[in-house]
């Protein structure tokens, strides 16, 4: 009998859970954006929302998903099932997130950092297959990443591990020569929001077009739009940014190699 269970994400800008086989099948997908100006506590109840479909989803399948894994986006405390805290959305530090999952829909729950639940299963059924080693980054609210070694997670003194967006670039954006910034400050999604909603958009920009003239209105959507129509304000920032990418994942794979 193939055993199913339900995987959530908690982000800071989206919400998502699947209900699927421990063999990586997707049976359902629900998702839904994170409030995040709303704190921690909104996010539960959306979350929990989204969970509660997939049980309904389940029950009409005749399906009684065994566990919850919840891949939660910041540091946590896997082995005791709380989060340590978001560096995005306050209200989470020291939330017993295991706990809540466990009480709420009686079945067993484990709570991971969402970067290493992401890296685990790129490494187990995507491009990780066949390799001893492997390195995940992804980039959204914040850049996260996760480290695979000789076949297994790597999660540090257990605290987590692999956080590429901790470390360290040149910051283009300052004016003092030899500045450095956090990669995820400079080059996450909302890094590079909140900068282009601040910066001088040339009105003959693609971009600017898109906004509807109102920068408070860029989105990360709006760049990459406008870079692909070939517009030259959106290629330089994206350009900037491949740039620092590029040196932080050069300096992961020479600590690999």
């Amino acid at each position: 009998m193939t055993a199913h269970r339900i995987a959530a994400e908690i982000g800071g800008t989206k919400l998502q859970a699947a209900l699927g086989t421990v063999r990586g099948e997707i049976l359902a997908l629900e998702r839904s954006e994170a409030p995040a100006r709303e704190g921690a506590e909104a996010i539960l109840e959306c979350i929990d929302g989204v969970i509660d479909e997939l049980f309904r989803t389940a029950k009409r399948k005749g399906l009684h998903p065994a566990d919850i894994v919840i891949g939660f986006g910041g540091p946590v405390d896997h082995a005791a099932g709380t989060v340590l805290k978001s560096h995005q959305v306050s209200g989470w530090d020291g939330y017993p997130l295991q706990n809540h999952f466990e009480e709420c829909y009686e079945v067993p729950a484990s709570v991971y950092n969402d970067s290493s639940a992401a890296g685990w299963g790129e490494y187990k059924l995507g491009a990780g297959q066949g390799t001893r080693h492997f390195c995940y980054v992804n980039i959204g609210s914040g850049i996260g990443g996760a480290l695979v070694i000789d076949g297994a997670l790597h999660d540090g003194q257990g605290l987590g591990a692999g956080e590429a967006g901790h470390t360290w670039v040149p910051d283009w954006t300052a004016d003092a020569p030899g500045a450095a910034a956090k990669l995820e400050d400079l080059c996450s999604g909302w890094a590079i929001e909140a900068r282009l909603r601040g910066a001088a958009v040339p009105e003959d920009s693609a971009l600017f077009t898109l906004c509807g003239g109102d920068t408070a209105r860029i989105t990360c959507a709006m760049l990459g739009e406008a870079a692909g129509r070939g517009d030259a304000f959106a290629c330089a920032e994206l350009e900037r940014v491949a740039n620092a990418l590029g040196l932080a994942l050069a300096n992961i794979i020479a600590l690999f190699h």
